[in-house]
């Protein structure tokens, strides 16, 4: 499986297949846009925003949330507005998230089944890690993104002047919701 993605890697390398996505380090959209990893929207959100490869910074992870305000995500936002110019943030949700309704005891169960230990589960609360909401998904994608949206607003690190709103896109059409008063 990996080993696919290399081969046609080396394929993309010469041929030069990258010489269409060069592009530097700063956003020329000023923009940084906080979603999920999702397959769908792999393609769809970039498209359905009329992106094109160097216009934003793009953070995603399950979910697409800010759930920690010292967190990675937390941390590449303020380094894409202190570092690489971002003056406005996008927290973009979707529609049938796997995310949702996540629950913390499915997960355990499942990590046990892959032959993680228990006496490895209890190392995590040395680490203090509440597994339990560390794993858990969230229940309404408006709240989520609410949520996210208000951590960021608010951040103590995130300077005033920089613009933050939320929505939420249709996983099957690309259409976006904004939500007002976030």
């Amino acid at each position: 499986m990996i080993d696919d993605l290399l081969e046609y890697n080396r394929a993309f390398v010469a041929q030069n297949g990258y010489e269409k996505y060069v592009t530097n380090k700063y956003p020329d959209k000023k923009i940084a846009i906080v979603t999920c990893m999702d397959t769908r929207l792999l393609k769809l959100l970039p498209a359905a925003l009329g992106l094109r490869n160097g216009d934003v910074k793009m953070i995603k992870n399950a979910g697409g949330t800010v759930t920690h305000p010292f967190g990675s995500v937390m941390r590449s936002l303020l380094v894409a507005i202190y570092e690489l110019g971002v003056e406005e943030v996008m927290i973009i949700g979707h529609t049938d998230c796997g995310a949702q309704h996540m629950d913390s005891e499915v997960m355990l169960r499942h990590i046990k089944e892959h032959g993680v230990s228990d006496e490895k589960i209890e190392l995590m609360k040395y680490c203090n890690v509440d597994l339990h909401s560390w794993l858990s998904g969230f229940d309404n994608v408006e709240q989520s993104v609410r949520g996210s949206v208000r951590l960021v607003r608010n951040h103590p690190l995130v300077p005033d002047d920089v613009v933050v709103r939320g929505f939420i896109i249709n996983s099957v059409t690309g259409e976006l919701t904004e939500y007002e008063n976030i």
